[in-house]
């Protein structure tokens, strides 16, 4: 074991996309060994930095870095209260900066230190989203080209509710401002539709999933996972939130379409029956929000002795520290399903070198850099400050203006 300590903690806040980006550097008493970790949660940052700055920074600092295992149970029991995204998010940060700093004292790329790879590709799907079906087909050729086989397909986004010709919602008088209006039932027709377009034009060799994005009530999710069926999906996505949980039963009885969830789980208690029961085919965390790299290994381990496959969350609020290091556990752990995959800008690429090439065979690979391979440009990262997101846009509501979630 070494005796190198953590000197210092910081954190930056970085905006190179669209997303505010949380990103932890972990310095050590070993000159110019450092690691990088996500603790991206956009929509609630600065109670992020705060966590880190003033709780787990004083925490943490004289800790022995190998100490990977008991420092993240150090920082999780600390608060006493846990298992919120704020904490959680806190925890990553510095958990995957302490798994880069090991990676980087071993010289060995993350997934070899984590025991190697199962795979030496990993295949990502990407989003074909529109107004109308002429801008999905279209999205959906581009994909197609630049050799992607797995493609996420939404017309009007979640709910069907910007434009795609569908009906003007039907709202009452004075209907509350804020919030993104849908028509579960419309959304349910027109997505029915969709798929049918899609395969009518598209055949039949690549893959196709979709979001439901937990906007339809219990008999509604069973209803139109039904109707799903025939269009052969890779999976469905979020067809209920994870306090419902429990009817998963029910979808996993009556349907034959792949489920997946997970997204905004915070807790193992939200995934625990859903695997051991097997009522779903794939596990969807967004890895910072449960604590970072060693929950989510041990999460990815469970589900493979139940035949769960993970699809872990891949969208832009994830900073690429922390999209490359789930993807040196999709190269490691042998129940690796697909990986969510939103791409890198030029600005993200000035900001984090070392990011992967973009795939031509839908294909990602990874270096044999050491640690996660990614860096940060702290200079760079100062062009793209953090931005004001309004926060209205993750309300839903439904025609009558009853707020739903997410």
């Amino acid at each position: 074991m070494s005796n190198i300590r953590i000197k210092k903690i910081k954190v930056f806040v970085t905006s190179p996309r669209v997303a505010n980006l949380v990103v932890v550097r972990v310095e050590t008493t070993e000159s110019g060994l450092y690691g990088l970790g996500c603790a991206t949660f956009t929509w609630r940052w600065k109670a992020v930095v705060a966590a880190i700055e003033d709780y787990l920074a004083p925490l943490l600092e004289g800790r022995c870095v190998d100490d990977i295992e008991d420092i993240w149970q150090y920082m999780k029991g600390s608060s006493y209260w846990r298992n919120g995204p704020v904490l959680n998010n806190a925890l990553s940060g510095v958990d995957e900066a302490l798994w880069d700093i090991k990676g980087k004292l071993a010289a060995m790329p993350l997934y070899s230190l984590l025991g190697g790879r199962s795979r030496t590709g990993l295949a990502v799907y990407r989003h074909a989203d529109g107004d109308t079906y002429d801008e999905v087909a279209e999205n959906i050729k581009s994909l197609i080209n630049q050799g992607y086989r797995y493609i996420r397909c939404h017309q009007g986004m979640y709910g069907g509710n910007t434009g795609g010709g569908l009906q003007e919602i039907a709202k009452p008088r004075d209907a509350f401002d804020g919030g993104s209006y849908y028509d579960p039932r419309k959304y349910m027709r027109s997505t029915v539709e969709l798929f049918r377009r899609v395969r009518s034009d598209f055949g039949w060799d690549i893959e196709l999933l979709h979001d439901i994005h937990e906007r339809l009530q219990l008999s509604d999710a069973l209803s139109l996972a039904k109707k799903m069926e025939e269009f052969d999906l890779f999976y469905l996505e979020d067809a209920l939130p994870p306090s419902q949980g429990e009817y998963f039963r029910y979808l996993r009885e009556q349907t034959a379409v792949p489920l997946a969830i997970g997204e905004i789980f915070t807790n193992s208690v939200e995934w625990k029956r859903l695997v051991q029961n097997q009522w779903i085919d794939f596990i969807r965390c967004h890895i910072s929000d449960i604590g970072g790299l060693t929950p989510a290994l041990k999460l990815a381990n469970f589900c493979d002795a139940y035949g769960v496959r993970t699809a872990f969350h891949g969208p832009s609020d994830i900073c690429p520290v922390g999209v490359v290091c789930q993807m040196h556990l999709d190269m490691h752990i042998h129940n690796f399903g697909i990986q969510e995959f939103m791409g890198f800008t030029d600005e993200e690429r000035e900001v984090f070198p070392g990011c992967p090439e973009m795939p031509t065979d839908g294909y990602i690979y990874l270096s044999d850099r050491p640690g996660i391979g990614v860096d940060f440009d702290e200079e760079a990262a100062k062009k793209y400050p953090p931005r004001e997101i309004p926060h209205w846009k993750m309300l839903t509501r439904i025609t009558d203006g009853t707020a739903v979630r997410p």
